[in-house]
């Protein structure tokens, strides 16, 4: 009897201990689990922040992109700028209108017209401009003193002028200049009067006068080297005693070349 109460002792005693052990261990993972909620949360709060990090950081890229798209598109435009107005010559041809009276005590009429020129660009946005023009039309007259049918004779008339020229705006497509020409005008007044003197049927002499024009040109240009040119113009005439102010227009193709 005495040998098993000790053999029950011996086994008894380590179910005790494994039961001491379990129970703590149970305490232990009671005291941690409530603390799980809280590293949850503090592993939310790093996660949360980073969207608006990254909103940030792209709203940040996209800005820099703009910036850098910004400076080459610049960049480039004063690059065209710069071969654009750089030119030292430039050559323009092309059409135009004039209201033109033809006689003093006649009535307005309208010309056609064409006209050459060449601009030397001497000095910055300064240059020198000589221009040849030519007008065509066809008067209204006074019955004549000899009874002749002359009522719609065609006329015309040439300018030869020269005179600075000014750029005062340089853009990418667009360019405005002035002008400021002066120089010959020739009238043949009596080319369709059949022979019969011009001044007989109101019209004006056949002559040399003085000729000055004046305009604000706009460029629409088309590359550095091509151009349209729009004038409006006023050209003052010197036929007889009194000067006649004529409005105007030209519409010229331009080339450029060489540099400054």
């Amino acid at each position: 009897m005495v040998h098993m109460s000790k053999c029950l002792k011996y086994a008894v005693y380590p179910v005790f201990l494994f039961l001491l052990s379990a129970g703590s261990t149970l305490r232990a993972q009671d005291t941690t689990q409530p603390q799980q909620p809280q590293s949850q949360t503090e592993q939310q709060g790093p996660i949360s922040e980073l969207p608006t990090q990254t909103q940030q950081q792209r709203a940040q890229v996209l800005r820099q992109a703009q910036q850098r798209v910004r400076a080459r598109r610049e960049q480039r435009d004063k690059q065209t700028i710069q071969d654009t107005y750089s030119h030292k010559y430039e050559i323009y041809f092309g059409s135009g209108y004039l209201r033109f009276r033809p006689g003093h005590t006649l009535q307005h009429m309208d010309e056609g017209m064409w006209n050459v020129g060449f601009t030397d660009w001497v000095h910055g946005n300064w240059g020198v401009t000589g221009d040849v023009r030519g007008y065509y039309g066809r008067a209204y007259t006074h019955p004549n003193e000899l009874g002749l049918p002359i009522f719609h004779p065609s006329i015309s008339q040439y300018s030869f002028m020269a005179g600075p020229q000014y750029h005062f705006f340089e853009g990418v497509h667009w360019g405005w200049s002035a002008q400021l020409l002066g120089g010959m005008g020739h009238g043949n007044w009596a080319t369709g009067t059949g022979g019969v003197p011009a001044n007989l049927v109101g019209l004006y002499s056949n002559t040399n006068v003085l000729n000055l024009s004046a305009g604000a040109q706009v460029d629409y240009n088309l590359s550095p080297s091509l151009a349209i040119r729009l004038l409006p113009m006023m050209l003052v005439t010197k036929y007889g005693s009194n000067l006649q102010p004529n409005l105007g227009f030209t519409v010229t193709g331009v080339y450029r070349w060489g540099r400054k």
